[in-house]
């Protein structure tokens, strides 16, 4: 599933190895959106081993994004993942149906997120057709985030779970991004002038 749109910088056989906590408590969400593309997105759920490829990702700027679950430092029982250290998951309910996937980042009490867009199959594939139904794999798998969600196992009962354990991580697979794609968010309309800026990144594969 993956072309040569990507460059791999490990060598056959490599070990992917987990982001550390690092990678994910820098300040700048922008930054940490756009490097999440390539990299693996994996999830143990009840024994079922499931990675997949970021290709898509959406950042939020915290308290000053009006886009963001957080503006003006909203804080509630949903978002209150977003205000932990970077390095832990966020995932919320959308329109009672999706749960969308976001990677919490910067440091603790300032609430960044980048929110997982869509991914395609890396590894346990008929395991993620299975999930959402599919006979067989297309570009419709991951295309959006309540998929991306659906496919790996992602519920809300991860909310705030730690990217450090083995029920959901993020590997690097060795992918240096080649042909990425700038643009504004989808859906945030009511964000005014915010709606506008470019947070949103596209790996083409």
């Amino acid at each position: 599933m993956i072309s040569g749109n990507v460059k791999r910088s490990t060598g056959a056989g490599a070990r992917p190895a987990i982001l550390p906590i690092s990678f994910y408590t820098r300040d700048d969400v922008v930054t940490v959106g756009r490097e999440l593309l390539g990299k693996m997105l994996c999830t143990r759920i009840n024994g079922g081993l499931a990675k997949a490829i970021i290709t898509e990702t959406e950042a939020y700027a915290g308290t000053s994004d009006r886009a963001s679950h957080a503006f003006g430092g909203r804080r509630t029982a949903r978002n209150e993942p977003m205000y932990a250290g970077g390095g832990v998951a966020y995932v919320y309910l959308c329109y009672g149906i999706h749960h969308l996937f976001n990677v919490v980042t910067g440091e603790e009490g300032n609430p960044h997120a980048v929110l997982i867009r869509a991914a395609v199959p890396a590894e346990g594939e008929k395991l993620m057709l299975r999930r959402r139904g599919k006979a067989r794999t297309d570009k419709t798998l991951m295309a959006g985030p309540g998929s991306v969600s659906q496919a790996l196992g992602i519920t809300t009962r991860l909310t705030g779970v730690s990217l450090q354990g083995d029920r959901i991580w993020i590997e690097d697979a060795g992918i240096e991004p080649a042909d990425i794609t700038t643009g504004p968010r989808v859906g945030v309309d009511y964000a005014g002038a915010d709606a506008a800026l470019p947070y949103r990144f596209i790996l083409a594969l």
